[in-house]
């Protein structure tokens, strides 16, 4: 099990049950968001004064009161190929669907829970066969957008660009968001032009991804896992491997097009015209190769499609980036080479969840009423999200990456 909220902090919080979870089933990973309630004895944590306030402000807005549940949202992830961990780990934490029922479903259709991803078809019988609940799916497309328009309209300092090794957080204007692409890096890669809430376009996309990289690369290195594989090619040389613009030229650039002597002419060109052995290439450069090969390729594809929409920022995600600072690197200099400059790669914090947190956040069609996100220990400008005046959120700068996040739910 792989999973990225931080175990020992969950069990050191007090807490009762999963009431609220979401599922991004995809084609390697599965991903997971879910809302822990924590006990009274939580309450010590937070600033009860100016919650309360926000909790009157919204319950005044709304003319009456809702129930309240106090909590955290966690994010998790599972190797969809080790489905059943899944299953154990939301069996093992008492998962409860507490109050998301569908009044005029069978009752056998009784308790769902919000799934999108392929998977979500695939595997729905494995579901109601092993915990009883029915997933109740979402668009896949649709769930990203939701996701990714939530995170850049109400986290702060979601957005961030990575080059020559340095990261640098995007204030995002909410009212000055789109169009932007999104470009989604998952098995496969999708590439989606977003022109506002609920409006979108898939323009295109490619079969070279995540999925692309774990197999070639296991494939080639025996690697067992994607972690692994990653964590090898820190370890590498890709110019081992990759045949150079300078291995042409004599070690130098080619000046007339702007390609230096370091530009990759052939990625694993070399392989071809070294007196080698198979077994003499080294399984770290390899995956250095393959790694640079992919995410030079979809850095290309993306600048060259926001190029044909004549977007300037473009958000990359999905879990093929995990926060490697050499992928985004590579992504981010694709990007500003074809680009020469004008256009950006940017990355999200949360990159993974962006399909989950929008099955999460389609409850609200249902059964909730509104989500507060918050972060009581610094306290940012609170930014209206996608939801209208339903869900807000701040973020503190210096948490984890990949940290939960401390927020309440308004329930009908």
């Amino acid at each position: 099990m792989d999973h990225l909220a931080d175990a020992s902090n969950q069990n050191s919080q007090p807490q009762t049950q999963i009431s609220h979870l979401a599922l991004d089933i995809g084609g390697s990973l599965i991903k997971l968001v879910y809302f822990c309630r924590y006990s009274d004895s939580c309450r010590d944590d937070y600033d009860d004064d100016e919650l309360r306030s926000q909790n009157d402000s919204l319950c005044s807005k709304r003319g009456n009161s809702r129930p309240v549940l106090e909590g955290r949202l966690h994010f998790a992830k599972f190797e969809t190929s080790k489905i059943n961990d899944c299953l154990e780990f939301l069996r093992s934490m008492k998962l409860r669907i507490g109050g998301f029922h569908e009044s005029t479903a069978p009752l056998s259709d009784k308790i769902f829970i919000k799934a999108t991803g392929g998977g979500a078809y695939k595997f729905a019988d494995l579901f109601k066969e092993k915990l009883g609940v029915s997933l109740d799916k979402e668009d896949e497309m649709e769930c990203l957008v939701t996701g990714s328009n939530f995170l850049l309209k109400a986290v702060h300092q979601e957005a961030f660009t990575y080059l020559d090794s340095q990261k640098e957080f995007v204030q995002i204007d909410p009212n000055d968001l789109y169009p932007y692409l999104l470009v989604n890096i998952g098995s496969g890669v999708s590439m989606i032009k977003v022109d506002g809430d609920g409006k979108f376009e898939r323009v295109s996309g490619t079969s070279l991804g995540g999925g692309t990289f774990w197999g070639l690369g296991r494939l080639l290195t025996k690697c067992k896992n994607f972690d692994e594989l990653l964590e090898l090619s820190h370890q590498g040389n890709n110019r081992v491997v990759d045949m150079l613009v300078g291995d042409i030229y004599g070690g130098t650039d080619y000046a007339k097009f702007g390609l230096s002597s370091t530009t990759i002419a052939s990625s694993f060109g070399k392989a071809i015209s070294d007196n080698k052995e198979l077994d003499d290439y080294q399984p770290e450069d390899v995956s250095r190769s393959l790694l640079r090969m992919i995410s030079n390729n979809i850095g290309q594809i993306s600048y060259l499609n926001a190029l044909r929409f004549g977007l300037k920022r473009i958000f990359f995600a999905g879990f093929f980036i995990r926060g490697h600072a050499y992928t985004m690197d590579t992504i981010s200099v694709a990007v500003n080479f074809w680009s020469k400059g004008e256009a950006k790669a940017m990355f999200l914090r949360h990159e993974g969840f962006l399909g989950a947190l929008g099955a999460f956040m389609s409850y609200e069609k249902q059964c909730l009423d509104g989500l507060i996100v918050h972060k009581m220990q610094q306290k940012f400008p609170i930014s209206v999200s996608s939801a209208g005046d339903k869900i807000y959120c701040s973020q503190n700068s210096n948490s984890d990456e990949n940290a939960s996040i401390e927020c309440t739910v308004y329930g009908t």
